[in-house]
């Protein structure tokens, strides 16, 4: 029993487990000094936090890992695009782009939770294309109608022909405003207090959600949605509701990951943000259908050391960096590919002993 125990646990935590191993091996490989590691991962903890948890919801309704959590990543770089034009600096200017992000994330949400009601069972694949279409709407508004349709006035920001945003769109009137609003450095290590702050309270409007009627209603929903609609639960308008909200908190989790790195790459920035929110989430032990707020950070952790490390022990080992950089992009679809293969397994494994449990007590009827 003991060890059926042992290795279900194995099982459940082999992709954290791999990392852990991965990062043991790769750290003292790499040469970087403790110092230097402990202050990257505290920054992209702050960086990248509320995009990941932007995920958990519409796993808590069942519909699994949103991919489509790009588009509102694509509202939140519309939203600074604008504030950068209009000139709004430092916090303001992030408060403004959040205003501006919420209702283009929350129409956007409100397409993708109606479009992937029309493909129940199949979400995943679904956002993902849903992604690749809005991303093309994105890269027309962005190239063609920004400058004759939406103004545009600052030619800094506009491509050399008149119209179209550059490549590049520079955010130094906000780096770093939010991580730098309350400066704390402990040991060397600076701590970005006001980011982390935000994202304490994310992680409390989660904890607090949860426990509300349409929390418990998406819990119920995302267990069974047959049983649900029985139970008078509107099913396919709290499985909306769930992509809006998801959708709306990337593109927050957007602005603040952006004013982080101090730049817009205009028609890039949004394009892998799903994929390594997502890899990290599953580094950290989540699966398809269950996801907590400690998996997210254990996620980020142990995804971004190996982010850190792995390209600095690739040049060590081989003489080459790209042999690293090339390592941790393949890690992290692999780790994606290795969760899906597990999750469907498992999921399988456990529906032929459920059919076995329920032949075995119809014999003993008889």
């Amino acid at each position: 029993m003991n060890k059926m125990n042992l290795g279900d646990i194995f099982r459940r935590f082999s992709v954290p487990l791999m990392f852990v191993l991965i990062c043991a091996v790769c750290a003292p490989i790499s040469g970087l000094s403790p110092s230097y590691l402990a202050n990257e991962i505290v920054t992209r903890m702050g960086r990248n936090a509320f995009l990941i948890l932007s995920l958990l919801i519409p796993i808590m309704a069942g519909m699994g890992l949103n991919f489509s959590m790009t588009l509102g990543a694509m509202a939140g770089e519309i939203g600074l695009i604008l504030v950068s034009d209009w000139q709004i600096v430092g916090i303001p200017g992030m408060v403004l782009a959040m205003i501006i992000s919420v209702p283009i994330s929350a129409l956007l949400g409100l397409f993708c939770g109606k479009v992937l009601n029309m493909a129940k069972g199949r979400e995943m694949i679904t956002s993902y294309i849903i992604s690749f279409f809005i991303n093309g709407i994105y890269q027309l508004v962005v190239l063609y109608l920004m400058g004759p349709v939406i103004p545009i006035k600052h030619s800094n920001i506009k491509l050399p022909r008149g119209y179209g945003i550059r490549n590049t769109v520079s955010l130094l009137s906000m780096r770093q405003k939010l991580d730098n609003l309350i400066p704390l450095t402990i040991a060397g290590v600076k701590i970005p207090v006001a980011t982390f702050i935000v994202v304490f309270l994310l992680c409390l409007v989660i904890i607090w959600f949860r426990k509300t009627k349409l929390g418990q209603d998406m819990r119920a929903v995302g267990q069974d949605m047959e049983v649900s609609k029985d139970a008078g639960i509107n099913v396919e308008g709290t499985r909306i509701i769930s992509m809006v909200i998801s959708t709306v908190f990337a593109g927050v989790g957007m602005i603040i990951y952006l004013q982080n790195m101090g730049n817009i790459a205009t028609y890039s920035s949004h394009s892998q943000i799903g994929m390594f929110c997502i890899a990290a989430l599953l580094v950290g032990g989540a699966s398809v259908d269950k996801a907590s707020i400690g998996n997210v950070f254990l996620g980020i952790i142990l995804f971004h050391t190996m982010f850190i490390v792995a390209p600095k022990a690739g040049t060590v080992i081989t003489g080459d960096s790209m042999i690293g950089e090339y390592f941790r992009v393949f890690v992290s679809y692999a780790v994606i590919t290795v969760a899906l293969i597990m999750y469907e397994t498992n999921k399988r494994k456990n529906k032929s002993k459920a059919g076995e449990e329920l032949a075995r007590a119809q014999e003993e009827e008889k």
